[in-house]
């Protein structure tokens, strides 16, 4: 059973879609279960000002997808980089033992973009 805050993020997606001419944008696919996580992001002085998300996946793979979008928006590149899995679980009401690579995608195309993102 999927938390009330996966559902809610599944079914109204934030951010979705993606930013055009954005700052940096990447896309990684979980080879273990076919998952795929596109962002992209507007930077500005070092800030996100802007992320938005596309994903292929299972639920909780876009929930996630969508909660990360939430968590790195407004923060610095350096307060980004320090989101971690348990953040994300936490933010969807937790994840079932076998949804943790939902979470996992979510981090790990968060910092591939924002090692992408050089020093904006």
């Amino acid at each position: 059973m999927y938390s009330r805050e996966i559902l809610d993020h599944f079914q109204n997606p934030r951010n979705a879609g993606e930013i055009d001419a954005p700052d940096a944008w990447v896309q990684l696919e979980n080879p273990a279960c076919g998952d795929v996580l596109k962002l992209s992001a507007k930077l500005e002085k070092g800030r996100i000002i802007d992320i938005r998300f596309r994903a292929k996946g299972c639920v909780p793979a876009m929930a996630c997808g969508s909660a990360m979008t939430v968590l790195a928006k407004g923060k610095t590149v350096d307060e980004a980089r320090s989101i971690t899995k348990d953040d994300l679980a936490r933010r969807v009401g937790g994840l079932l033992e076998a949804s943790g690579h939902a979470a996992q995608l979510a981090v790990d195309t968060l910092k591939t973009l924002l090692g992408k993102s050089g020093s904006m």
